[in-house]
């Protein structure tokens, strides 16, 4: 018995291995990559072979399945799947959002969470869904109650646009249970009015909300090809600079401000703010801005209820005047919007613009109502059709020959027989299923029937298919009309939230141009450590410059004559011994005056110029470098009819240069770039430059010193005596000042602030 049932296993085994193929193992090839063969190892797995093309499967599935709303229907797949759900459970009465979201799940592969979420920002967008519950705050950022405690249904809006079951394809859910719509027939863009907001797989999407109406009437502009000018609408309010909008394309901005109103001298009050953002946002962006010393508040009070009502109390030293920039500059008062209409049309991602939509939908709203309209003719004239046969049926007593036949066939060719002498008045073939029709009529229907209501109701039939026939043949002004009757129903309480900037022409206009640094509250000192070369607003102890913000840059002329522009900071390394350092402002006007010598020549050059614009911690030398070369004189004045006016003392020891003093005026220069090379003084060799004596210290430029060293009027008085003694100088000051420059004997006292520097070493 044992060695019978051994036998028997060994059979089976036997079997098994002939009839079961093994588990095929993972193929390289199969991939077309063949890395296993080329490595001589056919047991090898790659992970980029296994994975190669999951990638591009997940990201097509999050772009067509879940982030991107299609161009149709405006909808993304989880709406889409909520509103037939509500649909189905449509009875005029509001259900459980828990109980929409329970029925929604046979149709989404997704968890409850997500359609909860997506049916709450439906519902807050007041269109489809007519709530009912405590859906949350779109001003406040209140979340909503949970699904239990809140209801929802259907809008008359969106059973009007959305549904129609005859021109609706349908396909499979997830699952293959049910049927599900692939896009609604919408007949509105709904995409434009709702605004949609999604991030996918290397693509987003963000689409703002517009108007009701004005929707419409671009929509009616687009059929009757006029240009078309659409622009946001928020649900928030504020004020739009829609200037860089670009019709909604990929690139457009859109900047939006907070509504404040100028209550009294010190206090402000927000009555509607930027979309994208809350109250409690908003509230914590002002918080966060005083607390960075960017804006001065003393208090804040929000009494948002139905409508927004943000209390901004200023400290008794800074006005309205002065806050209200600073808050549009530092808080998100003002925020930036940046649309790119990403949308799924022809199963693939799109980007268009709004006014692009526009058009499109206009054109599917047009041919969804040629659809309709075609399929309600084919309906009138079936109707028609058989009114008429039943007429001809029952006045013509047809059903009576149908007595003398025995078989089924027999009576359904008797009655065609009695048809056949009436073929031409209708419309199309008298087909078996018409016959077959007509022989269901009850006995009691034919002994009551009524000619006279019976051509009543054919001539009825006839007038709704002239007009629908109508329709058909002008199918844009019909869809025009269609339009203007949604606006008339549905339009009376959507006028537009957000105002515009504009001239009082109606031509968009820019706001103004809030520069940070100017609208910054200068709450800090900068300071400078001349001898250790560090400045910032830390260095408490040091010597204090001026005021500043933290928002500031600080310009920096070194004694190697480079310059840089940086940010500041509370401590910052400038180089020993700057022969300027101070906060520097891209509007800046100030005029420089500089007396160097170039190091390669040893000639010495004057220049007169202005900054112009830098690039942030970049080095700019204001002259060649070379060891030998270095600054003179350096001196600052804040207006171009301001100048320096200077002596320039030769070498005591040279020999054949009677007059060692040269007299030089910076007026006679014109303002030049920062990189030029300058006006040649003099090829000798120079001891010292100074500033000139003047007759009228009163009547001093405002210079602002920067100095090294400077010439008390005795020391300049003895150096005088000194170079008399000396052979007559022969200056070589350029010729268009030549007849200007006067070599001059004068000592007196130095001119104020201006900057000296005196280097021992020649």
């Amino acid at each position: 018995m044992a060695e019978e049932e051994d036998s028997n296993e060994e059979e089976f085994a036997e079997t098994k291995e002939a009839t079961v193929e093994p588990t095929p193992r993972f193929d390289p090839e199969a991939l077309g990559q063949g890395l296993a063969e080329k490595n001589g190892d056919d047991d090898a797995i790659y992970v980029d072979d296994m994975y190669g093309d999951w990638f591009l499967d997940y990201a097509s599935y999050v772009i067509l399945e879940r982030a991107v709303p299609h161009a149709d229907d405006g909808l993304k797949p989880v709406q889409r799947r909520i509103l037939h759900s509500m649909k189905e459970l449509e009875d005029g009465r509001y259900n459980k959002v828990a109980n929409i979201i329970g029925n929604s799940m046979k149709y989404h592969p997704h968890g409850d969470a997500s359609i909860g979420d997506a049916i709450i920002q439906l519902g807050q967008k007041d269109l489809l869904i007519d709530t009912q519950g405590n859906w949350g705050n779109v001003l406040t950022g209140d979340s909503a109650a949970a699904p239990r405690y809140i209801e929802a249904r259907l809008t008359p809006f969106a059973l009007e646009v959305i549904f129609s079951p005859k021109v609706t394809t349908w396909a499979s859910s997830y699952d293959g249970r049910n049927k599900e719509p692939v896009t609604f027939p919408v007949k509105f863009p709904v995409l434009l009015a709702q605004g949609a907001e999604g991030i996918a797989v290397g693509l987003s999407t963000k689409i703002l909300p517009h108007n009701f109406n004005e929707i419409l009437d671009a929509m009616i502009d687009g059929l009757r090809k006029n240009p078309i000018n659409l622009l946001p609408d928020f649900p928030q309010g504020g004020i739009a600079d829609c200037t860089d909008y670009n019709g909604g394309a990929r690139g457009g901005r859109v900047r939006v401000r907070a509504c404040i109103e100028k209550v009294k001298k010190h206090l402000l009050k927000i009555t509607e703010i930027p979309f994208g953002t809350t109250t409690t946002s908003l509230i914590d962006s002002i918080l966060s801005a005083n607390d960075k010393s960017k804006i001065k508040i003393a208090k804040i009070e929000d009494n948002t209820a139905e409508f927004v009502e943000i209390m901004v109390h200023l400290p008794s030293t800074v006005s309205s005047e002065d806050a209200l920039p600073a808050l549009y500059a530092f808080t998100d008062c003002e925020v930036s919007l940046a649309p790119n209409a990403c949308v799924i049309q022809n199963n693939r991602p799109q980007f268009l613009s709004i006014n692009d939509l526009v058009k499109s939908s206009a054109n599917l709203t047009r041919e969804l109502l040629r659809q309709e309209l075609e399929i309600k003719l084919s309906e009138l004239q079936e109707k028609w059709h058989f009114a008429s046969l039943e007429k001809i049926f029952i006045e013509k007593r047809i059903y009576r020959d149908i007595e003398k036949e025995e078989t089924w066939e027999g009576v359904i060719s008797a009655v065609d027989k009695g048809l056949k002498p009436y073929v031409k008045i209708f419309k199309r073939t008298i087909i078996q299923e018409d016959i077959l029709r007509l022989l269901e009529i009850k006995i009691k229907r034919i002994s009551k029937y009524d000619s006279f209501r019976a051509d009543e109701q054919i001539k009825g039939f006839e007038d709704e298919i002239k007009e629908v026939e109508g329709h058909l043949a002008q199918i844009t002004r019909y869809a025009i009309r269609y339009l203007k009757e949604l606006k008339k129903k549905y339009g009376k309480d959507k006028e537009r939230k957000t105002e515009i900037s504009r001239t009082e022409d109606g031509e968009l206009v820019p706001f103004d141009k809030i520069v940070a640094s100017k609208v910054v509250v200068a709450n800090e000192t900068l300071y400078l450590n001349r001898k250790d070369g560090f400045a910032g607003f830390s260095l408490k102890k040091d010597e204090a410059l001026e005021k500043c913000s933290t928002l500031d840059d600080v310009i920096v002329f070194g004694k190697d004559g480079v310059m840089k522009v940086m940010k500041i900071a509370d401590k910052m390394f400038v180089g020993k011994s700057p022969l300027r350092v101070a906060v520097f402002r891209r509007d800046d006007q100030k005029i420089y005056n500089m007396v160097y010598r170039d190091g390669k020549s040893g000639r010495l050059y004057a220049k007169k110029f202005k900054i112009g614009g830098v690039t942030r911690d970049k080095e700019y030398p204001l002259f060649k470098t070379h060891s030998k070369s270095r600054i003179f004189f350096f001196a600052v004045h804040d207006s171009e009819k301001k100048n320096s006016n200077i002596l320039v003392h030769l070498d005591p020891d040279l020999k054949r240069v009677r007059e060692k003093v040269i007299e030089f005026d910076f007026a006679w220069l014109e303002i030049q770039g920062r990189g030029v090379k300058g006006s040649t003084l003099t090829a000798h060799k120079v001891d010292r430059v100074v500033n000139a004596p003047r007759e009228n210290a009163e009547d001093s430029d405002d210079v602002e010193e920067a100095s090294i060293k400077k010439e008390s009027s005795k020391e300049v008085e003895k150096k005088k005596e000194e170079e008399k003694k000396k052979p007559e100088p022969v200056s070589n000051i350029p010729s268009k000042q030549s007849a200007k420059a006067s070599l001059t004997e004068k000592t007196g006292k130095q001119g104020k602030d201006q900057a000296t520097f005196d280097f021992e070493g020649k």
